[in-house]
């Protein structure tokens, strides 16, 4: 005998709003994964507290963010944005290198939308506080390993890189600079 189930438009409309819950948390998965390559003696700078590529080690590599809110969970990194700093090239967005005393960041591949966020403030909220940056380079989540890259991994997919600026601004302890979560989103 098979029994029937029936169900009422409150257990529909619970069923409904757990599908579009899980929908909107769907992160970004990788999308494949890159060798690390042995950089050549001393081309590597791990100024800031930057990562040398392992060779041999298999990296995550992603062409996506996770969605973009009001209060988009990130990790702030410390990033060098000045010539021979530990960032690499100049800037994606205008081709310059920038001053670690102005608030610059680089956003993960997925965020920085192929140039979309050039020269647009973001705010970050971390430690309590909320301090705007100006967006100017790309971390990149798809590349790494390479002189371009300075011999680092890709970066993860949700990466906000930040001038020492923006860790003052946030009143982190210079102790504590190179790792913390936040949030951040677009300025209107």
């Amino acid at each position: 005998m098979k029994k029937q189930v029936y169900l009422s438009a409150a257990h529909l409309l619970i069923l409904f709003l757990v599908s579009i819950s899980s929908v909107g948390a769907q992160q970004c998965k990788p999308s494949g994964k890159l060798k690390g390559t042995k950089p050549p003696k001393d081309e590597c700078n791990t100024a800031d507290g930057a990562e040398c590529c392992v060779e041999g080690k298999l990296y995550d590599i992603y062409n996506c963010s996770p969605p973009v809110s009001r209060a988009t969970k990130a990790i702030l990194t410390l990033n060098n944005f000045e010539k021979n700093g530990d960032g690499g090239g100049p800037s994606e967005c205008d081709q310059a290198y920038h001053s670690n005393k102005t608030s610059v960041v680089a956003l993960s591949t997925g965020w920085f939308n192929g140039t979309s966020r050039c020269h647009k403030n973001i705010t970050i909220h971390g430690n309590g506080v909320s301090v705007q940056a100006m967006v100017v380079d790309e971390c990149d989540s798809t590349m790494g390993c390479d002189d371009e890259h300075a011999y680092q991994p890709p970066c993860d997919d949700n990466i906000v890189d930040a001038s020492e600026a923006v860790w003052r601004a946030l009143g982190v302890p210079v102790n504590d600079w190179g790792w913390m979560n936040i949030s951040w989103s677009d300025d209107a």
